[in-house]
């Protein structure tokens, strides 16, 4: 049953979605009710829909639906290119770095490439549509941020080799902790196992 797993992803992805589907909606909202009213708000909304997409996807997991099985070798595929996410998501809240100089929005980024990682490693039909739909949500936001901040003349900080690296160490430590502990706690797979 895939219902809630649907319900999750469409609000889930909906409010994180309100800049470019309602965005003049979005500031008046924000202009009458307050920036932090807002944020509670839409907190709210996105931890109900978060909420929705772990139990649906749990209850989609009790009676997979097998779409095709994942080539050998591809949770090592799977974990570079999460490795790389961790390293996005870490840039994402580390100031002046050249991954979010370079790229603008790291954590974009970083949901493609976890998504796609995800995707490829597995085979199901909840996972088809719970990381098929997680990749196209961020690959449309990302070319709708870029085109955004050309319109605006968005501009990154200059970028320090320093914040770069512990970009990169806190990414790797990060993913290190999830990979050979957290995800068999918190998902029940250890993916390199």
């Amino acid at each position: 049953m895939l219902i809630y797993l649907w319900l999750g992803l469409a609000v889930f992805l909906g409010v994180h979605s309100s800049r470019l589907l309602a965005d003049s909606w979005r500031s008046r909202c924000v202009e009458r009710i307050g920036r932090a009213s807002w944020k509670g708000l839409y907190s709210a909304v996105s931890l109900a829909g978060f909420v929705l997409i772990v139990w649906g996807y749990g209850v989609a997991r009790q009676q997979p639906v097998q779409l095709w099985n994942p080539p050998e070798g591809m949770p090592y595929l799977a974990a570079l290119l999460t490795w790389l996410a961790f390293v996005l998501l870490a840039a994402t809240y580390i100031p002046r770095n050249h991954f979010k100089a370079r790229l603008h929005h790291p954590m974009l980024l970083a949901t493609k490439l976890w998504a796609l990682a995800h995707l490829l490693a597995n085979g199901t039909l909840a996972g088809a549509w719970l990381f098929g739909s997680f990749l196209l949500w961020a690959v449309v936001m990302f070319a709708s941020s870029r085109r955004r901040d050309r319109r605006e003349g968005v501009h990154c900080s200059p970028s320090l080799l320093s914040r770069s690296l512990a970009s990169v160490l806190v990414g790797t430590l990060a993913w290190f902790a999830f990979a050979f502990a957290l995800h068999g706690l918190l998902i029940g797979i250890l993916p390199l196992s």
